[in-house]
């Protein structure tokens, strides 16, 4: 499920190449000794990765909480919540394929930089005009396809770097640190959102300008200690390439199993996006209330961040997976029906402990089981999966409570993912039956 996100595993005894067929999925491959968190800062470039990582987490959500309640505020729908997420998926549908090849092509870091520079352009131009008092609809969604534009190359970027840093061994720990480094700006992004939103609806775009430029350049000394396998420029079969990675998940079951899951389920439990209703006309709260309910995943986001880093997932890793769906939708349902604040943060905090099992999983499975060589592409097709549920899951969640209300689209949604969490373990039981991830 990935937020954000987005955001967003069985190891193999060999690294399938991408014209092979599916590796075996149940092979247990030898125990390797047990990483520890000192292995893997002996990397000096991972706390580069992950504060750059979460700066520009942190201007996501910085920028989530000012757009979503300066454009309900200007229009007072729901669909036109559930069309920022329409309008953020729409670049990645149509560049997948391109940015995927990108990450493969040119140098990973560069790409990730020249992302972060245009966002904070982007940001800036939203924080001029709000200043002014004359942002306008059209411009806040102008200014977010620009941001999806960037998002969809820089994700597939960012996630290719990941395994050319993390030492053998301890990627899924990596994971853990790298999605923890996430919820830490996701936990004080909304609320700073909210507050400066309070003061000036055009400071949390200029907060946004700082982190994104001090990202760039801390993105800059990123240095993996394993060289990147960059594409040949003039390689005969180079435009067919750019399907590789649709090619290379459709032979291996697990990794599209992995991936429809979190489609399929999250597009239905996209309950965020009606957080500024729940704020504002069923809680009865404001923007800083706000910003507490989108910071309430993340906080259960860290906590179960901080417990994987230490305990890692080293049996029955599928089914814990699917668990972590369903109760992801249980808790969507319990948030939906509440009518107290209190019960309300503790479900989402549920919901984004639920979300990191599942963000883990699914990252180290498609990572160790990918060739360095495709990892752009596999992941940008990772990433497409991602944002359809996650803003599609948006549009969807905004289009229903148009039509039925804002209570029984969120009902809905819950039960939806708890019902495609069932099917999935029955479509796909070599999935179900993964059992170690490294």
């Amino acid at each position: 499920m990935g937020h954000g996100v987005m955001n967003q595993d069985s190891t193999v005894t060999g690294t399938p190449s991408a014209k092979s067929g599916p590796a075996p999925v149940l092979a247990s491959p030898p125990m390797s000794p047990p990483a520890t968190i000192a292995t893997l800062f002996r990397q000096k470039s991972l706390p580069y990765f992950l504060l750059s990582r979460s700066l520009s987490r942190f201007s996501i959500q910085i920028g989530t909480v000012a757009i979503g309640w300066q454009l309900y505020d200007l229009t007072g729908s729901a669909l036109a919540l559930g069309m920022v997420g329409l309008v953020q998926f729409l670049p990645t549908a149509l560049l997948v394929f391109v940015a995927g090849h990108a990450a493969d092509r040119y140098e990973r870091k560069r790409v990730v930089q020249l992302c972060q520079l245009i966002e904070a352009l982007t940001a800036a131009l939203l924080a001029w005009n709000a200043c002014l008092g004359e942002l306008t609809v059209t411009q806040i969604f102008v200014a977010t396809f620009v941001l999806g534009t960037a998002g969809a190359f820089e994700s597939p970027a960012t996630a290719a770097l990941l395994p050319l840093i993390a030492p053998p061994g301890t990627l899924q720990r990596a994971t853990a640190l790298s999605s923890g480094s996430v919820q830490l700006a996701a936990i004080a992004g909304p609320a700073l959102g909210g507050f400066a939103y309070l003061l000036s609806p055009g400071l949390p775009y200029g907060i946004m300008v700082v982190f994104w430029l001090v990202g760039m350049l801390v993105t800059g000394a990123i240095a993996p200690a394993r060289p990147e396998p960059v594409a040949e420029a003039n390689e005969a079969e180079a435009s067919d390439d750019l399907f590789a990675g649709v090619r290379f998940i459709r032979g291996n079951p697990a990794i599209l199993g992995t991936i429809s899951l979190d489609l399929f389920a999250v597009l239905f439990g996209g309950v965020v996006a009606l957080l500024p209703i729940y704020a504002r006309d069923i809680l009865e709260t404001g923007p800083l209330g706000l910003g507490i309910l989108r910071a309430s995943p993340a906080i259960g986001a860290l906590a179960m961040t901080a417990w994987l880093a230490r305990h890692s997932i080293d049996h029955r890793a599928g089914l814990r997976m699917f668990q972590a769906v369903i109760a992801f939708g249980v808790a969507t349902v319990v948030f939906a029906l509440s009518r107290w604040m209190w019960l309300s943060v503790m479900a989402l905090a549920i919901l984004g402990a639920a979300d990191t099992i599942s963000v883990v999983i699914r990252f180290s499975l498609v990572q160790l089981r990918t060739p360095d060589e495709m990892r752009g592409r596999v992941g940008a097709v990772n990433f497409l999966f991602i944002n359809a549920s996650n803003q599609l899951g948006q549009f969807e969640s905004g289009l229903t409570a148009a039509l039925l209300g804002t209570v029984t689209s969120a009902v809905l949604g819950g039960v939806a993912t708890i019902a495609v969490a069932l099917l999935w373990m029955k479509l796909f039981p070599t999935l179900r039956e993964v059992d170690r991830l490294e």
